[in-house]
């Protein structure tokens, strides 16, 4: 009787053994998430600051020129947007009107100048000119053919930026950080504006300076994970 008391007791101590050895298994992974979500919640804090330093840096630069440009910027997406469809280019073409040339004579360098600043640069993924249009096109048969040839038209327009920008003078120094950087987006009208439901003509006519950040992927490829991570 002894012996199968010493027995039972033998396998009560590994039993209590194995439990304590999964308990600090379990204590264990759960300090390793925590840690992983704090260095997660502290890098989209970082990338957060980082994005705001640049809005701010921007919006200080050109607050006293928006109302003039008759444009504005947005901090969330760190978008310049110039929204005077008359300043920018003719009806249906693209050629740069005068007017504008000289607003991007003086926008641009001092744009590059702070988003290339050392605190900055690293962080910048890519400059995104994107040109929008109506949705409408007089004559277009169809609505397809609408927002083709308005497709054309806003792709010819940011390629004509483009190729006014990379060939100032004025940012020659800069060449090769803006040339990785730096490309020419046709939306057509596939983001026009509207006001109280209806499509705003004259609004969704605009071209954007839109900064993407190295920031904008982390931050998708930790949400992505988080949502794996609430599926799973």
């Amino acid at each position: 009787m002894k012996r199968q008391d010493e027995h039972w007791m033998s396998i009560s101590d590994v039993m209590s053994g194995l439990m304590i050895v999964f308990m600090f298994i379990a204590v264990a992974f759960m300090m390793q998430v925590q840690n992983e979500q704090r260095q997660k919640n502290d890098m989209i804090y970082n990338y957060a600051v980082i994005k705001h330093k640049i809005y701010s840096a921007l919006f200080d630069e050109f607050k006293d020129d928006l109302q003039t440009w008759d444009a504005e910027i947005d901090e969330k997406t760190l978008t310049l947007r110039f929204k005077e469809p008359d300043v920018l280019f003719g009806v249906g073409s693209d050629i740069l009107t005068p007017k504008f040339q000289a607003i991007l004579n003086d926008f641009l360098p001092r744009y590059i100048s702070v988003i290339s600043q050392d605190e900055y640069k690293d962080y910048i993924e890519e400059i995104r000119i994107e040109g929008h249009t109506d949705p409408f096109w007089a004559g277009a048969a169809t609505r397809q053919q609408e927002y083709l040839n308005n497709m054309e038209l806003s792709q010819s327009r940011t390629r004509a930026v483009l190729v006014y920008a990379i060939n100032m003078p004025a940012l020659q120094g800069n060449l090769e950080w803006i040339i990785r950087r730096i490309t020419a987006n046709g939306l057509s009208s596939s983001q026009p504006v509207t006001l109280d439901g209806k499509i705003d003509a004259k609004l969704s006519r605009r071209v954007d300076f839109r900064i993407r950040t190295k920031a904008d992927e982390k931050m998708n490829e930790l949400a992505e994970g988080m949502t794996y991570s609430g599926n799973d």
